[in-house]
């Protein structure tokens, strides 16, 4: 069984955090990070905001993100192996060489239609405005953000992608982004875990 999880939503939402926690605990279990498909800076354009465009889909080779979640999906062990993930450890839900995760980790991960399809279940971590830029203003990024990149251009992308998501109707699971880590793995684990278990 092959089972594919998203795990999306505002920057600075707790995406990876999750994300780390379920590679550990799930059988099987590899990652594919959004992140890795940044285009070259100087592919990134500047747009009417007067920002570069990084919180855009024209930002990321979503293609090539989709190849690589369909190879995942052609050949698990392969995939898995290849980027040094031991296959059939014991795990926590199940110690079946017959289960194989993905999950797959980004902040635009439920506007791409090739994308959205591969998924069988997707998550999606929303926090409060004040919150989101808190956090933001504490993390340190290779490209540091330029004054007002926030409030002139990443949250306004994220407020449209959020509403085009909803107008495509995409099937999300909303978690709260301001719940402690261990209630969201909690959440999020025991869902998949029941999941697993019903369909193995």
């Amino acid at each position: 069984m092959k089972y594919i999880i998203g795990v999306g939503g505002v920057t600075n939402g707790g995406k990876t955090t999750l994300t780390n926690r379920l590679i550990q605990a799930l059988p099987n279990c590899c990652v594919v990070h959004q992140d890795d498909f940044f285009k070259p800076q100087d592919q990134i354009q500047v747009g009417e905001d007067g920002f570069k465009q990084w919180d855009v889909l024209d930002s990321l080779d979503m293609d090539a993100m989709v190849n690589t979640v369909r190879a995942w999906i052609e050949n698990p062990v392969k995939f898995a192996r290849s980027h040094g993930v031991n296959v059939s450890h014991d795990s926590k839900v199940l110690s079946s060489e017959d289960i194989h995760v993905l999950v797959v980790e980004g902040f635009l991960l439920y506007n791409y239609r090739p994308l959205v399809d591969l998924f069988d279940k997707r998550y999606y971590l929303a926090v409060p405005y004040d919150e989101c830029k808190r956090r933001r203003s504490t993390r340190k990024y290779t490209v540091p953000d330029p004054p007002g990149l926030f409030d002139g251009h990443v949250w306004p992308m994220y407020l449209k992608h959020r509403k085009e998501m909803e107008a495509d109707e995409v099937n999300v699971v909303y978690l709260d982004g301001l719940k402690s880590r261990d209630e969201l793995y909690a959440q999020v684990f025991e869902d998949i875990q029941n999941t697993l278990l019903n369909s193995s």
